[in-house]
This record gives C-alpha cells, structure tokens and sequence, in this order.
C-alpha cells in the first residue's frame, strides 16, 4: 500500500498501550498496527503548516516567512514567562494569543530519561506527556494563564532541566515507580513568593505506557540527509518511530514535509 501527504504530528490515544496515528493530509494510518511491517519513506517536497506554501520547511513546521510572522510561532510559544495576553499586550495577532495565553495552564515534572519541568495548557494533558516521552508525570501548580505558568517553571528551571534529552528518554525504559511526589514536595518552598497559591498537591503520578522497547543502540535519521529510506518499524514513544537496528524518526521535526510511504510486509 502506498500513501502520500503532508506529515504532521502523529496524534494519540492514552491506553496501555498508548495508540498512535499517523496524520498524512488525506489519510491517517493506525501506527500500532503497523509495528512489525516496513516502511518505505520518501521525500518528495515541502508544505508549511500556516500557509501552505511549498517553500523548505524553516522550523517546526513553518516556512521561514511564517516562523517570524505566524503568532502559533511566536516566543512566547517557547517560553510562556514572556506572555503578554494578560496585560493586553499583543506579540503577533492577540486574538490568537489571547485563546492560547488566557486559558488555564498545568505546571508540572516528567520523568523522560530524568526529571524534567514543563509547562502547557490544562486541556492538552496528558497529550503533552505522550508527545515528551514521559514514564511519569505529576501536576505541580496549575495556573490561570500562561505567563504564571511560565514564571514558576523559571524558578524551578534552576532545580530542574526543562529540555527532554531525547537520547536520554529513548535509552531509558524504566519500570519501577518514581517518587515524583517526593521531588515536588522538597521543592515546595522555591515557589515564588507571588505564586505560591497556585501549588497542587495532587498526588495523582501518572504512568503512560508507550508500545516500545529499548534497542541497544540509537541512532536517527532525517529525510533531509536521507530522502529516501526503509525499516521494519518496531516500536513507538514521544512522536519517535523507532525502527529495526535501532534507527529512530521524529515524526514531530518533519512537520511539513511532504513524502510518499510505502507499507510492505517484512
């Protein structure tokens, strides 16, 4: 079976395991019902996620014309601490804004190969964990906009990375439960003063179990070094396909890539 489109993340379902979908303009393929079959992977052009122009993807997605201009790009996308929705203030467009900025945000640690604080929107949990490759994740504060949310994961970046090391996060596959309650509750007091209301002592750790093991080496590829490629898919976690041999693909970093995929038997 062949199949051609624009690749955009792949979308998911919780569940033990947790379902993956494939978003390929026209179609979407069921990936856990491909775990076992060969892929055959070929670029074949480029379309932005804004616009749609068939200009070389700059990043996350966007043509470059569109990364600077595009509020669903703007910086505040990757550091909430500088949202200005609250105050009125517009980056880009403040209507956009306002519907990402003003809405209720989660605070919170993930273990993905270490512990590691995040931020996002109430209504994108737990996608954002799948999407992370988190084991275990735990609410820490949840806010009424992103800006506090943005200023608290500041001050807890300084007891807590907040980039997933994604080597890290695709070596580990760790089993035993992880005390992340333990680690909120020693940072309790490093909440900023300002802030500290919006501390959750939920005790909720939630376990997200991904349909993948660990190969004993990693290495990844990309369709821009590789236009073209093929692997026996053998596992899924985060937006990464892992492949036979211990070749990863993130899905994610070739949002607006356009390629043909080819589903052959092993």
């Amino acid at each position: 079976m062949k199949f051609s489109g624009q690749i955009l993340k792949m979308t998911t379902q919780n569940g033990k395991p947790i379902q993956y979908y494939l978003n390929l303009t026209q179609d979407i393929l069921h990936m856990n019902q491909l775990i076992g079959k060969n892929l055959k992977w070929k670029l074949i052009g480029y379309e932005c996620v804004s616009c749609g122009s068939d200009e070389k993807v700059f990043r996350m997605g966007f043509c470059k014309k569109c990364f600077f201009e595009s509020p669903y790009a703007s910086e505040s996308i990757i550091r909430p601490e500088l949202s200005k929705a609250h105050l009125g203030v517009g980056e880009r467009d403040l209507a956009v804004e306002e519907s990402i900025q003003l809405a209720p945000h989660i605070v919170y640690l993930a273990y993905t190969g270490d512990v590691k604080v995040g931020v996002t929107r109430e209504t994108q949990i737990p996608t954002r964990w799948i999407d992370q490759g988190a084991t275990f994740a735990l609410t820490i504060a949840k806010t009424e906009n992103r800006y506090e949310a943005g200023m608290i994961e500041v001050a807890m970046k300084e007891h807590f990375a907040d980039k997933t090391n994604w080597r890290k996060m695709l070596e580990d596959d760790y089993e035993d439960q992880l005390d992340l309650a333990d680690f909120r509750n020693k940072i309790k007091d490093k909440f900023p003063e300002n802030f500290k209301n919006f501390y959750s002592d939920d005790n909720e750790v939630v376990r997200l179990d991904f349909p993948y093991e660990a190969p004993k080496k990693i290495s990844t590829v990309t369709l821009e070094k590789n236009p073209e490629f093929e692997g026996v898919l053998r596992g899924i976690k985060g937006q990464y396909l892992s492949f036979e041999g211990g070749t990863f693909f993130n899905v994610r970093a070739h949002e607006g890539c356009v390629v043909e995929l080819e589903i052959k038997a092993p």
